[in-house]
């Protein structure tokens, strides 16, 4: 009884943290958005719809829901946006070298992940 709404819920909740990931580095876009797809997918066809019909995350998700793969220029647009908010982030706490290491890192392993997924 209570599965629908709590996965509605866990659904708009990632959404929302995917765009709040759009624009802090530390936070992935795409994970969170995928989750909400498969949240929706088992709760509400007409939530599911709209993400898949969404101007900015639409055409990524429904590929990623079609073949689970990403297209090269995702890939490409995707590491730009990864090196571009975690440079600037480095720079901004340049006074924190472990700081810088962990963000480099992190940045390394996303990338590392995104390259490592299929393409269609």
């Amino acid at each position: 009884m209570l599965r629908k709404p709590l996965f509605i819920a866990l659904g708009w909740l990632c959404v929302l943290l995917g765009v709040i990931g759009a624009v802090l580095p530390l936070l992935p876009t795409t994970p969170f958005l995928i989750l909400a797809l498969l949240l929706f997918s088992k709760s509400s066809p007409a939530f599911h719809q709209m993400l898949l019909n969404n101007r900015l995350f639409g055409p990524g998700l429904r590929q990623w829901e079609a073949n689970r793969s990403l297209a090269r220029p995702v890939k490409r647009k995707a590491s730009v946006f990864i090196v571009l908010t975690f440079s600037i982030s480095i720079y901004l706490v340049a006074h924190n070298a472990w700081l810088q290491m962990m963000l480099v890192t992190l940045m390394g392993a996303l990338l590392v992940f995104i390259w490592r997924l299929k393409e269609s």
